[in-house]
């Protein structure tokens, strides 16, 4: 057999979803009003990938699967430290919706709320603290701009050469000043 667009395996797939928000939405037509609804998803496999996903459909199970599809299509690979924390904290806005992220001692755990909880837990991070600071309580805006705040990750290496070479910059007007006197 084939393996078509309708093909189903009974595998199980490397990446876990989670429902953060269903909402119906409604079109107005000819006789009424038309229900669907809007389900967003994140998708992760907690190893440093991780990504969502809008789906919109009559039944709830046809928008999951949509939106499952749609994550792994939009999905981001995270830099992720050896003890699952993140590099260097970050901050990130997506509409009004504004989150910060910073990494934690190892053991504090994951210390986070609303969809930012989940986007972290499903990219497979362990140590950090996160703040939402926006009062929008829209679970996709918070969703969308963790995951930004996560694609914005740099290296360890590279934040840490940046910072060596911004004391170097700092240290040599000192010692001209010096060699003067």
């Amino acid at each position: 057999m084939r393996g078509g667009r309708n093909f189903k395996s009974n595998e199980r797939s490397e990446f876990d979803h989670k429902v953060i928000d269903i909402r119906r939405v409604a079109r107005v037509v000819a006789g009424g009003r038309r229900f669907n609804f809007r389900v967003a998803v994140v998708v992760g496999n907690k190893k440093g990938d991780v990504g969502i996903g809008l789906g919109k459909a009559a039944d709830t199970s046809k928008a999951i699967e949509k939106a499952v599809r749609q994550a792994k299509k939009n999905r981001v690979k995270i830099t992720l430290t050896k003890n699952f924390s993140i590099p260097h904290e970050i901050q990130a806005k997506s509409a009004k919706a504004v989150v910060f992220i910073r990494p934690a001692k190892p053991g504090r755990g994951l210390v986070a709320g609303s969809s930012v909880r989940t986007v972290l837990d499903l990219a497979g991070v362990k140590d950090v603290v996160s703040k939402i600071f926006s009062r929008s309580k829209n679970k996709l805006n918070i969703a969308r701009a963790a995951v930004k705040a996560l694609s914005e990750l740099k290296q360890k290496t590279a934040v840490s050469s940046k910072k060596d070479k911004k004391e170097e910059k700092e240290k040599k007007p000192e010692d001209k000043k010096e060699e003067n006197k």
